[in-house]
């Protein structure tokens, strides 16, 4: 099984093309969040319209999986909290997203909303507790924010990252984490693209300008992940019990 993660594309089109593009030659992949851009030009309905067309291409090309960012938010759900609800539409046409999971042999799939208040904290605890009790052979999170202390939420000058995390890594030891949000970590000496807590596997691919996004590939069946951005590549063997030094630096 191959995967490709990037996250953070902030409707930056060229970036969805390549996407497009190069999807087919994976087994899955994965778009952790922040599809939109709220300081764009462009009103963020509009923008919501093109990228459903893009997650719509994606679709037919490859399995995907799609989790919300805080800048997807909308509006308010039925409980008062934003939430991305147009990523519904995207749900309607059979695309896995917030909320949901899926299964790909003996790999489960478990797609994080970003969380906007208690009652989206609980319902995530309960989904995360829910998934736990039919966990397969590998289990991963799609999760858009990066546990809080993790070099993978480094920005250059502090840690910003979700301490409810931690707490939900530590309960449950998924064996991979796959985020966004934080878009400076792999590009800064102390910061990385990779993390190992515990049995857990944390990633972050950081966010870069040109039509290139920066992006991980994980090939499960070699057992190596590799990230790949301006700056160059780095690679790293599954198996280790810890990410190992960086190269690039």
């Amino acid at each position: 099984m191959r995967l490709l993660l990037v996250s953070d594309l902030h409707y930056a089109l060229p970036q969805f093309d390549w996407l497009v593009r190069n999807a087919p030659a994976f087994d899955l992949v994965v778009l952790a969040g922040d599809h939109l851009d709220i300081s764009s030009s462009v009103a963020i309905d509009a923008q919501s319209v093109v990228i459903l067309q893009y997650l719509e291409l994606l679709h037919g090309v490859a399995r995907i999986a799609v989790s919300s960012g805080n800048h997807d938010l909308t509006g308010p759900d039925s409980n008062g909290e934003q939430a991305a609800l147009w990523l519904a539409e995207a749900r309607d046409h059979g695309v896995p997203t917030d909320g949901g999971s899926l299964m790909l042999g003996e790999t489960l799939v478990t797609i994080c909303p970003w969380w906007d208040g208690p009652q989206g904290r609980d319902t995530l605890e309960a989904q995360l507790a829910t998934d736990a009790a039919r966990r397969p052979g590998r289990w991963i999170w799609v999760y858009h924010w990066p546990p809080l202390g993790s070099p993978t939420c480094w920005t250059g000058r502090r840690h910003y990252g979700d301490a409810d995390l931690v707490g939900w890594i530590e309960r449950h030891q998924p064996d991979f984490v796959l985020s966004g949000h934080v878009h400076q970590p792999p590009f800064k000496p102390d910061g990385a693209w990779a993390d190992r807590i515990g049995n857990t596997w944390v990633f972050n691919p950081g966010h870069q300008i040109g039509p290139v996004p920066a992006h991980i590939e994980i090939d499960f069946e070699v057992g190596l992940a590799t990230w790949m951005s301006l700056l160059g590549t780095e690679a790293l063997s599954l198996a280790d019990s810890q990410a190992p030094p960086r190269t690039l630096f």
